[in-house]
């Protein structure tokens, strides 16, 4: 199924972002730059990390962090854990993450 749907950044209060369970290091770069940018704008912005199992979604968080920590400009970030856990039925597992400058 594909779904095309258009909005404006300026739109939305607090940006989503996913990072899909299959997704290599490059995309995790991007994502970073991506949210270091948002963050100029917006007070946070919400990232799901998604893996097939259970240590990745974790890994994918570290990973970002650390992506993070080497921008000149991001400040003090601050991380606040949001759900987590298996998705029934599925081999897939996730871990929601609120990102603000502290």
């Amino acid at each position: 199924m594909r779904l095309e749907y258009g909005f404006q950044l300026a739109d939305v209060e607090v940006p989503c972002f996913a990072v899909e369970a299959v997704e290599g290091i490059g995309k995790l770069f991007t994502l970073t730059t991506l949210v270091m940018n948002v963050l100029e704008t917006r007070q946070r912005v919400e990232i799901v990390f998604h893996g097939l199992n259970p240590r990745d979604p974790e890994a994918k968080l570290q990973a970002f962090k650390e992506i993070a920590a080497g921008c000149s400009s991001a400040g003090e970030l601050s991380y606040a854990p949001g759900a987590d856990g298996q998705i029934e039925g599925s081999s897939s597992y996730f871990r929601w993450v609120t990102i603000a400058r502290s």
